[in-house]
């Protein structure tokens, strides 16, 4: 079973990718399927790629289940 999840985009970088910031944690992904992405947006993040955004609203909610769960760190304290 694959799992995709909610990343927070923390830097744009050149070539249509970015840095994401999960729980502590950063990767470089690509946004090449995704359009319009800023700095601060959420996202949905499949081996290495975003495959679409997602509001804030519902990507806490998504990653407070998982910390729940035991599957992230919890999100207390993060912005």
């Amino acid at each position: 079973m694959c799992l995709a999840v909610p990343a927070r985009v923390a830097e744009l970088l050149p070539n249509d990718t970015a840095r994401v910031e999960l729980g502590g944690v950063t990767k470089e992904i690509s946004l090449a399927l995704v359009d319009e992405v800023v700095v601060g947006d959420y996202v949905i993040v499949h081996v290495g790629y975003a495959l679409s955004k997602l509001d804030r609203e519902e990507a806490e909610a998504t990653l407070a289940l998982f910390a729940e769960a035991g599957l992230t760190p919890s999100l207390e304290g993060a912005q």
